[in-house]
């Protein structure tokens, strides 16, 4: 909805700027979070994944998505019109609630943004660059974009109709993105090696740097969807680091009670865990609602990124485990912690509120769930068909790094367990990328 311009307010301005800011930095946090993950051959095919989905989703965005997500419902709350594409009618005067229309729909876009990037780690190592770039805006507009419209939209069925909670993303962002990671999975198939050989992060600082980045920006991301600068903002905000502490806490217990050794890979992913569980519930849920969210995340996430091994696909770096599960549970526990304080009429089991806010948020969780994995199942597979969407064996086995961008992320030997690269960047770049290729096999052998 536009309003006149009167009703602007420069402290919710000033506050979602600074918040878009935070949640678009989050994208690069991803790159290092994930580049670090994996191994040496591949560090800047895993960066360049991330940071071409900000070019992508931008346009797309522009150019319909904003409109599809946010605009009018015109499909009995299913989808938004075509009135705003390419931003047609919207300027510098329009307002969104308290801040400018702009700026709101450029908000929206950062969020979009990092849901695509997120895909990525489940297919790591092993994804053709080429089949990535047309994967991306068209994901975006046939998954992201109607599951925001449900959730946030104007008429949207899951905000309007059912009644189900989702603060800041647990929904369209976190569970979108772990339904179709696992589709991608599966179309896909494993890495080379999947069960056999060690595919260890190759540099574990480059993947602390990565998620102190993430936890910075989520600041932006849960507490920046209040709408405005104001004391539910604050309670996001609070609650957003409460849950990540707490799930950062429940993966060390775990891994300390099953493994005897608390790892930092273990304490990052459980921070993780715990932001991605509180995202929907941040604005929903006191400080213990929190506290308890963070931890059910850090606790399950932890046990969750084994399945699978025992199911035999290969989420590369746990999309499935810590986005998927992590976002359900989030989802779910508004069901039981919801607090009327917090959400202005929705109280959940344990205050009052019966079995009835649970019941809806576990019919949202399903019912996007599903939808995402079956659409972006079927968009895998035909892209697949039509192009291949899988790097070749002697890509995957040479590197992705060198393969495809013709460079490496290192100059000298091997920092981790990828295969080690014989030549510098720079004669890298000069050969074309079949010869180099060729001889970086040819050294191998």
């Amino acid at each position: 909805m536009i309003l006149a311009a009167a009703h602007v307010n420069t402290g919710d301005t000033a506050w979602l700027l600074t918040s878009t800011a935070l949640v678009l930095l989050m994208t690069p946090g991803l790159a290092l979070f994930y580049g670090g993950m994996v191994r040496t051959k591949s560090v800047l095919n895993m960066l360049m994944m991330s940071f071409v989905s900000i070019a992508l989703v931008t346009v797309v965005w522009l150019a319909a998505g904003y409109s599809l997500a946010f605009g009018d419902d015109v499909l009995g709350g299913l989808i938004g019109g075509l009135e705003h594409s390419g931003m047609h009618g919207i300027g510098p005067g329009s307002v969104h609630g308290t801040v400018p229309t702009l700026l709101f729909a450029t908000f929206q876009l950062t969020f979009a943004i990092i849901t695509a990037a997120l895909i990525s780690g489940a297919v790591a190592d092993r994804t053709k660059f080429s089949a990535w770039l047309l994967f991306v805006p068209a994901w975006t507009l046939l998954v992201y974009v109607p599951v925001a419209h449900w959730v946030w939209g104007p008429g949207g069925w899951i905000l309007d109709r059912l009644g189900a909670l989702d603060f800041a993303g647990g929904l369209p962002v976190e569970i979108t993105s772990g339904a179709s990671g696992l589709a991608l999975c599966l179309v896909l198939g494993p890495r080379l090696g999947f069960q056999k050989d060690a595919m260890r992060p190759h540099n574990l600082p480059m993947v602390v740097l990565g998620a102190g980045l993430l936890w910075f920006g989520w600041f932006g991301f849960n507490a920046g969807s209040a709408p405005g600068a104001s004391g539910l903002a604050a309670a996001a905000f609070l609650n957003t680091l409460a849950a990540g502490c707490t799930g950062l806490l429940g993966w060390l217990f775990v891994e300390h009670r099953r493994d005897g050794h608390p790892t930092t890979l273990g304490a990052v992913s459980g921070s993780v865990a715990g932001l991605v569980a509180i995202t929907p519930s941040c604005g929903t849920v006191s400080l213990l609602g929190a506290l308890v969210v963070g931890l059910a995340a850090g606790i399950v996430c932890s046990y969750a990124v084994s399945w699978k091994f025992k199911l035999n696909y290969d989420d590369s770096l746990d999309v499935v485990g810590v986005h998927l599960v992590g976002g359900i549970i989030g989802t779910l526990l508004i069901g039981l912690f919801a607090e009327k304080a917090m959400t202005g009429g929705t109280q959940g089991l344990f205050y009052g509120g019966g079995l009835a806010p649970l019941g809806k948020q576990l019919l949202a969780v399903v019912v996007v769930a599903g939808y995402a994995f079956t659409v972006t199942y079927g968009l895998g597979r035909l892209l697949d068909k039509a192009m291949g969407f899988r790097a070749s064996a002697e890509q995957e086995q040479t590197g992705l790094d060198l393969t495809v961008h013709a460079e490496t992320a290192y100059d000298h030997g091997v920092l981790g367990h990828g295969a080690p690269f014989s030549h510098s960047v720079v004669a890298v770049q000069k050969a074309p990328v079949r010869e180099a290729a060729a001889q970086k096999v040819e050294s191998q052998a």
